[in-house]
């Protein structure tokens, strides 16, 4: 798809942006249930949020980044992923344990697996590509990885402030996607 920003205006562009984020599933800005500034102190902080997961480069990487999480989710979808998270976790939400043919036992969350290797990512980051023919198992989890506690941790006032802070970010990101203007030429806003 060729790019647009030496051919349409700038209000032009975000117009198709809007369009296809609605395509996407984006819905209309629903109301904040909380504090995102407090949010992100959370998320950082307390909530222990960003010790897995990542928003806008900050955090870790274990687990999914967040920074766009909010732009296809209403505020109850987010508020239950949170509280909720093990309601149907697919494998890739939960760790396994790889033991090899000599017994040695590596818990990781799988990245990527055929029918001949596994690649694990250990909690420490590191990854371990593995052949299947020198595995004697693989099992997950029963659970999601991320923890099921955060409705007795967290008040529900924190947790309404976790959403918002994911959705005011998502915003941020969608709106500040536009390219600017190509040198000397001017858009009509």
């Amino acid at each position: 798809m060729p790019g647009f920003g030496t051919t349409f205006p700038a209000a032009q562009i975000r117009a198709v942006v809007q369009y296809l984020r609605v395509l996407q599933g984006a819905r209309g800005a629903a109301k904040l249930p909380g504090d995102p500034v407090a949010g992100r102190a959370i998320f950082y902080g307390a909530g222990g949020c960003s010790t897995c997961h990542m928003v806008k480069g900050e955090g870790g990487f274990i687990a999914a980044d967040l920074t766009d999480y909010a732009s296809t989710k209403s505020p109850d979808e987010i508020r239950a992923a949170i509280v909720s998270p093990g309601a149907d976790p697919g494998l890739q939400d939960r760790l396994a344990v790889v033991t090899t043919e000599s017994g040695e036992k590596i818990t990781g969350l799988v990245r990527n697996e055929d029918n001949f290797s596994i690649q694990l990512q250990s909690l420490d980051g590191a990854f371990h590509l593995l052949d299947k023919s020198r595995l004697k198992s693989v099992t997950y989890e029963a659970d999601s990885f991320m923890p099921s506690d955060y409705s007795h941790k967290l008040s529900s006032h924190e947790i309404d402030a976790i959403v918002s802070f994911l959705m005011t970010t998502a915003r941020a990101t969608s709106v500040g996607s536009v390219a600017p203007a190509a040198k000397g030429q001017k858009h009509d806003d």
